[in-house]
């Protein structure tokens, strides 16, 4: 009987541990991400969007200047409506500076 209490035990404390080991990772998918300041290596970070997704927002921010909304990321070639809304959570959209390219 007592063999069973420690194989119960043994996996609440896995399960403890392993909750406690994620919980950075949780943190650190809590903080947005300014999609207006950020450049691509920390846009890649966002859940859904990898390097060249990240690199085409960088490309469109700069030939069109701040994004204004999360929502105008559908406007960045390769990212559709689904795509905005499940990252929306992820992202902010903060100073809205002029960048050096735009045309």
């Amino acid at each position: 009987m007592s063999s069973t209490k420690e194989v119960v035990m043994k996996r609440f404390l896995s399960a403890l541990l392993l909750s406690a080991a994620l919980l950075p990772l949780a943190a650190g998918a809590s903080t947005p991400i300014d999609i207006n300041t950020a450049d691509a290596t920390t846009l890649a970070q966002i859940n859904g969007i990898g390097p060249t997704k990240a690199q085409a927002i960088v490309d469109y921010r700069n030939q069109h200047g701040p994004f204004k909304s999360a929502a105008e990321l559908a406007r960045v070639p390769g990212i559709g409506e689904r795509t905005v809304e499940r990252i929306e959570p992820q992202v902010t959209v903060g100073a809205q500076r002029p960048t050096a390219n735009r045309q």
